[in-house]
């Protein structure tokens, strides 16, 4: 996959065919529309593109929104990248790009830039300076300037009952039984691991705490998790506290890992960490000898951490309120 950083980038000498969004957590409705996309660019011959915004334009048009995305952009371009597509384009979205006119966008950027032969776009999808245009507006333009106009159909739509409100909803619920089911994937928490207090190596409970630079990034509410993550390659089931750990009086809010099995230096190490469920919320304990054997009760013996697939997904949901 090509990633271009504005569409004045984009150099590609063959006719495209184009899908335009923000896409944010790339869930399994995005995922129907990418496949039209990819099997529409074999059919016809043409080059496979998704046109997308960052940052959220909806962060730029109210400066009060604090909006948080189920993906950062590098996780967005990790799912992309699987999916198959030919080019990305990551437009900078800001108050003068929002001031283009329909007119503008469609002669200037799709037509001109993009080369676009047709486009897949969702019946609702406006555009143009104050959203001033339709997709009706789009497909009186397709004549004229040689392209077509697939639209995504309300009825279409209603029967994807997912949105990204619904997956940020589920994750602050601490949810992540149904984001997985909504996203098709587990939610994933990229960052670097940076140092901590000691306080988790001191009582056998090594953690690795992850710095989060993005602070656009949705994070799950307080609370200890099961997770899965690869060092160098080798997947490691673990555990994950997020919260103020509110046993040794700690006002700062962190994100701790801890791994099954594992005993490498990993700090200043980037990690992407799998989140499968919520095992309880975050406690605080009369004393750091009743938070260990909170820990001992949590995490699960040697053997069933080896594989942590759905039929052990189901076995630990019997074990807990989870």
């Amino acid at each position: 996959m090509k990633i271009y950083r504005s569409i004045q980038d984009y150099n590609e000498e063959k006719r495209s065919v184009v899908t335009i969004g923000t896409f944010d957590g790339l869930h399994q409705g995005h995922q129907k529309i990418f496949s039209r996309l990819i099997n529409t660019s074999k059919d016809k011959n043409l080059s496979s593109v998704v046109l997308t915004f960052f940052p959220h334009p909806r962060i730029i048009l109210n400066k009060y929104n604090d909006i948080k995305m189920i993906d950062t952009l590098d996780e967005k371009i990790f799912h992309l990248d699987k999916i198959g597509i030919d080019s990305l384009i990551i437009h900078p979205f800001d108050k003068d790009f929002s001031l283009l006119t329909a007119d503008q966008f469609i002669k200037d950027f799709l037509v001109e830039k993009i080369k676009i032969k047709h486009i897949i776009i969702g019946y609702d999808h406006r555009f143009g300076k104050g959203r001033e245009a339709s997709v009706t507006d789009l497909k009186n333009y397709s004549n004229d300037l040689d392209f077509t106009v697939e639209e995504i159909k309300a009825q279409e739509i209603e029967k994807i009952t997912i949105s990204s409100t619904k997956i940020r909803n589920s994750i602050n619920e601490g949810d992540l039984i149904t984001t997985e089911k909504y996203l098709g994937r587990y939610f994933k928490l990229t960052g670097k691991v940076v140092k901590g207090d000691g306080l988790g190596k001191k009582i056998n409970y090594p953690t690795a705490n992850l710095l989060i630079k993005e602070k656009y990034k949705i994070i799950p509410k307080d609370g200890v998790y099961f997770i899965k993550t690869k060092v160098d390659n080798k997947l490691y089931n673990g555990m994950m506290n997020i919260g103020h750990r509110p046993t040794i009086g700690s006002n700062d809010k962190s994100i701790e890992v801890h791994l099954f099995n594992f005993h490498q230096d990993i700090y200043d190490k980037q990690i992407s960490v799998d989140i499968i469920l919520k095992i309880r919320d975050e406690i605080k304990f009369s004393s750091i000898e009743a938070l260990k054997e909170q820990l001992l009760k949590d995490a699960p013996d040697d053997e069933n951490t080896k594989r942590m697939d759905r039929s052990y997904v189901n076995l630990i949901r019997m074990w807990g309120d989870v």
